[in-house]
């Protein structure tokens, strides 16, 4: 079974940790992309914020593993 993470702004996805995904804050591009490259394992379904999808490039984001999804501004 796949897992779910989301990346970006702490108030932004903390809410996400009742549902089971694993959240790793990132509060800047730095972050942001050192959370992607330390995804857990068995993630397939990559929740961002804006700001995250727009640190880590379209290129990231249209990937096709795991899939992403960026939550409306």
């Amino acid at each position: 079974m796949a897992h779910i993470a989301a990346i970006g702004e702490r108030q932004r996805v903390i809410g996400l940790t009742a549902v089971g995904a694993a959240v790793l804050p990132a509060p800047d591009p730095e972050a942001v992309r050192a959370a992607w490259h330390t995804l857990p394992a068995g993630v397939g379904l990559v929740i961002l914020t804006p700001a995250a999808a727009e640190a880590l490039g379209p290129g990231v984001v249209a990937g096709d593993e795991p899939l992403v999804a960026v939550m409306p501004p």
